[in-house]
């Protein structure tokens, strides 16, 4: 299962909507990667990957992935925390999430 601090939900909404600008078919994917696990902007799926849908963004994640999508700085890098972690990053982007006032 995938889940979203509010800070990671503004950081990927944005990512998603950019994207679309360029390519309207642009989803964003969640992978392994050496480092850990990388987000990157894409067509299409690969044919294991999970679709979440979430207001403002689709996130296709590979197979047997699952946690809490965070931000740390610097530069607002997305990052993949631990299932059930209580740490989570504080944003510094005074915006409240989409949805909220």
């Amino acid at each position: 299962m995938i889940e979203f601090t509010d800070w990671a939900v503004r950081i990927l909404t944005r990512s998603g909507e950019a994207s679309r600008r360029f390519n309207p078919d642009a989803k964003l994917r969640l992978s392994r990667s050496a480092g850990g696990v990388d987000f990157a902007i894409t067509d299409e799926a690969e044919p294991s990957d999970g679709v979440v849908e979430h207001e403002g963004f689709t996130l296709y994640v590979e197979a047997g992935l699952d946690g809490i999508v965070d931000v740390v700085e610097p530069h607002d890098r997305l990052i993949l925390r631990p299932p059930g972690s209580t740490e989570r990053s504080v944003a510094h982007d005074p915006r409240p999430a989409p949805g909220q006032s």
